[in-house]
């Protein structure tokens, strides 16, 4: 059973930077993609980014592109969301997921970390 704490978050002025982390446990873990999302209040979850385990092939969302950067770890089998220039919209709980196959869907989850960004 995979478990994926997420931390990094924390409250920033607009224009400013943070680092999320998503660290994996279990005994295995070789997932097909993994990536982050976040939900706004009142909002639906929203995709972030994404990263392929193996190769590392990155897709970030266009309203991420240019100021996000995902990445990992393998070894640390850690996922890494730099965030700079955070906007107020940029505000919301970040969660990291896991897909583990190609067919599959994103069905293992963290907890979330609350990212604050003021104006």
């Amino acid at each position: 059973q995979v478990q994926l704490v997420e931390s990094g978050g924390g409250l920033v002025q607009a224009g400013g930077s943070l680092r999320l982390s998503c660290t994996a446990s279990g005994r295995t873990f070789s997932p097909y993609t993994i990536g982050w999302f976040r939900r706004a209040p009142g909002k639906e979850r929203e995709f972030v980014a994404q990263i392929a385990w193996s190769g590392g092939i990155t897709y970030v969302a266009d309203s991420a592109r240019g100021r996000f950067t995902i990445s990992r770890d393998n070894a640390k089998r850690t996922l890494y969301l730099q965030m700079n220039s955070l906007k107020p919209e940029d505000t919301a709980l970040y969660y990291c997921a896991v897909r583990m196959s190609a067919g599959g869907t994103y069905n293992t989850w963290g907890q979330g970390t609350q990212v604050t960004v003021s104006s």
